[in-house]
């Protein structure tokens, strides 16, 4: 019997070195639609999978503001003193240089279009997916190039902070059209469509067709639909690496006191000069990570600590054979808003209602938004005008 679609992007490691199956995806109601169950007994702190995704792509602004990434993969290029020193806008040495993990040695270039890698593998692996497509040649600096019209026309519309990107959708497309074994990667992409529902709408997304017509515009708001509703955010950062790498080290106890203090006054610094822009940012298509349902109280996490795009889901509690895993759809502090603010959030980025455990046992509660809520919701609602423009050029 074949293995199934996720196993060739997904492991789940008992031990290392052996490889055993933590979860199962199982049906659960047309609703709800799938889900991750775990087969066996997960403690806290244990990594459940490791995945990489179907496709990925660095968000355009964040691109286009110097954050150097893989072009595949997403892992930082630049060193973690290049990463701070361009986020603070002025010099800085940083102690501990061997704990920076970039090799530039090992960085490669598309020799046609200039697009740069981390290493000859992953532009090995672009270009046998989806960059014989895309790739644009000595056009690559030309404005007027359909595909350069295409992400300005995308940035013009879709400003920080970005959520997707429309050359995830170009991948996708591309991949499909370089394919050999078009039908295999039908299967693939087909394991993210399904039927949405809640109580005011129903969406469903309509993309693999008998004539597979993604270039139609119900194919292409389908497209715009499965990005939405299934991309998950990939942030990488050097620096970040660099500061773990750090934490980890053996020091007298006035060393690891004097580089604590040292890095907690470069993040206030970065904070100042460059806000919450911190990380190469971009979103991907994980197979096994689109199962995992919401949940405001998750008992599992997901987070990228290769810095590059392999996701890393990891049990926050204890998990019991036959539970669900869950993780939260929103950040730590849209979790701590009310009920009412959590509904809306997930009902208009996520097109459902959420009854996880939480909700249900406020559900009594007022209809009603805090002032907080409303202060942030107001903030989300002003157009993003100069001072947006100002924010991303300082950075």
């Amino acid at each position: 019997m074949a293995a199934p679609v996720s196993d060739t992007f997904a492991f789940c490691m008992d031990s290392p070195g052996r490889v055993r199956r933590a979860l199962e995806v199982r049906f659960i109601s047309s609703a709800k639609g799938k889900g991750l169950f775990a087969t066996r007994n997960i403690q806290k702190g244990e990594t459940i999978f490791v995945e990489k995704p179907v496709v990925s792509a660095q968000f355009l602004w964040n691109a286009l503001y110097k954050y150097k990434a893989c072009d595949h993969c997403l892992r930082a290029l630049e060193t973690a003193e290049e990463n701070a020193q361009r986020l603070l806008g002025r010099f800085l040495t940083l102690p501990h240089p061997e704990q920076c993990s970039i090799r530039k040695d090992l960085h490669q270039r598309c020799p046609n279009c200039q697009v740069c890698y981390c290493s000859s593998e992953c532009r090995q692996a672009a270009w046998e997916q989806y960059h014989q497509v895309l790739c644009l040649g000595p056009s690559w600096q030309n404005p007027n190039h359909p595909l350069n019209k295409l992400q300005e026309a995308w940035r013009n519309i879709h400003y920080p902070p970005e959520t997707s990107s429309i050359m995830l959708m170009a991948r996708m497309v591309a991949t499909v059209k370089q394919a050999k074994d078009k039908d295999w990667w039908m299967k693939v992409f087909s394991q993210f469509c399904s039927k949405t529902a809640n109580e005011e709408e129903e969406i469903v997304h309509k993309l693999l067709g008998e004539k597979f017509k993604w270039f139609s515009p119900e194919g292409f708001q389908s497209l715009f639909a499965l990005v939405g509703t299934n991309g998950q955010g990939i942030g990488t950062s050097s620096l970040s690496q660099w500061v773990h790498a750090c934490d980890a080290l053996e020091l007298p106890p006035g060393d690891r006191e004097q580089l604590d203090a040292f890095i907690d006054q470069v993040y206030k610094d970065i904070e100042r000069e460059t806000g919450e822009f911190l990380n190469c940012e971009g979103s991907g298509l994980y197979l096994l990570q689109s199962c995992c349902n919401h949940s405001c109280t998750p008992n599992a996490e997901t987070s990228f600590p290769d810095n590059n795009f392999l996701l890393h889901l990891t049990a926050l509690e204890d998990i019991k054979q036959g539970e669900e895993i869950c993780i939260s759809y929103l950040d730590c502090c849209q979790r701590e808003r009310s009920c009412h603010s959590r509904h809306k959030i997930l009902r208009e980025n996520y097109l459902f209602v959420c009854s996880c455990p939480k909700c249900l046992a406020q559900a009594d509660d007022p209809d009603v938004t805090s002032e907080e809520d409303e202060e942030e919701e107001e903030a989300e609602g002003e157009p993003e005008d100069a001072e947006l423009g100002d924010e991303m050029t300082d950075v």
